[in-house]
């Protein structure tokens, strides 16, 4: 059980920093397209909805990963 909880917290830390890398490098190389712009400028910000969906969906598929490969792979004790 102690492997396991491990293997999930390294597995979440890793999951949290390439989110935010990657996020921090789209951010880097956004270019906004201002072809938009003749009409007006709309002084409102919009930012997008967060859940928590995609780390639950990929802790449960990392779960599963690690209890088929110590079924599957099983060394004998002898």
């Amino acid at each position: 059980m102690r492997k396991f909880i491990v293997f999930i917290f390294s597995f979440m830390l890793l999951f949290i920093v390439l989110q935010i890398i990657s996020g921090w490098v789209l951010t880097i190389f956004y270019t906004p397209d201002f072809s938009s712009t003749k009409i007006g400028v709309n002084q409102e910000v919009m930012f997008g909805q967060t859940s928590i969906i995609p780390l639950l969906a990929t802790l449960s598929i990392a779960t599963l990963a690690y209890y088929f490969s110590q079924r599957l792979f099983v060394t004998s004790r002898k």
